[in-house]
């Protein structure tokens, strides 16, 4: 998955967004706990205000062919990616509706519409975030609250794993995801965004 770093850098650096505060879900918690994460909402409230923008990048997988794989990983793998999501964005909207602004962000994968052999827990608890995302939007919109999902389609450039010399640009660069996140963000509500694929120009899909 790629790094909040570089969202948290460039929304530092990004002018022509409105936040009080940005809520990055990099902080060591535990998001399938309801008590957690409205814990670290209160905290973020008391230290940062309340948010304006709230990011979901979470997620776990349990691979493995069907007949073999183990139901808690199951379990917990669609509890990271789909329930976690739901209790943030549960806690963003009871924030923002009163406000009658904010930003949702939650990030996808390949996986979000598309499964693939030997990752049903994965495909399963992306598709359900993504179907939160079509619901909040439709519910939030109105509000005056811009929730986005983001398809994350293809490997992610790190350290670990960086482009070959014979194929640049062949993994997504962490700082042009933040910048297509900050892009949505600065849209006009005429002309918002529900969800935005991104891939490498070499990618197949």
């Amino acid at each position: 998955m790629w790094s909040q770093k570089a969202f948290s850098r460039s929304v530092r650096h990004g002018a022509g967004v409105p936040l009080t505060a940005a809520l990055l879900l990099g902080a060591i918690v535990a998001t399938t706990d309801p008590a957690a994460v409205a814990r670290l909402f209160h905290e973020t409230d008391s230290r940062l205000g309340e948010p304006d923008v709230v990011l979901y990048n979470a997620s776990a997988r349990a691979h493995g062919p069907i007949a073999e794989l183990d139901p808690e990983a199951v379990r917990k793998a669609v509890e990271v990616s789909a329930f976690g999501g739901f209790l943030v964005v549960q806690q963003a909207a009871r924030r923002m509706i009163p406000h009658g602004r904010g930003a949702i962000l939650l990030t996808g994968a390949s996986a979000s519409v598309k499964g693939y052999p030997l990752s049903a827990a994965f495909a399963m608890g992306k598709f359900a975030l993504r179907g939160l995302a079509q619901s909040a939007a439709r519910e939030l919109g109105p509000k005056g609250i811009h929730v986005a999902h983001f398809v994350i389609d293809g490997g992610v450039r790190s350290v670990r794993q960086p482009d070959t010399a014979d194929r640049p640009d062949s993994t997504l660069d962490p700082n042009g995801i933040a910048q297509t996140y900050l892009e949505v963000l600065r849209q006009p509500r005429s002309a918002w965004s529900l969800e935005v694929e991104l891939r490498p120009w070499v990618e197949t899909f």
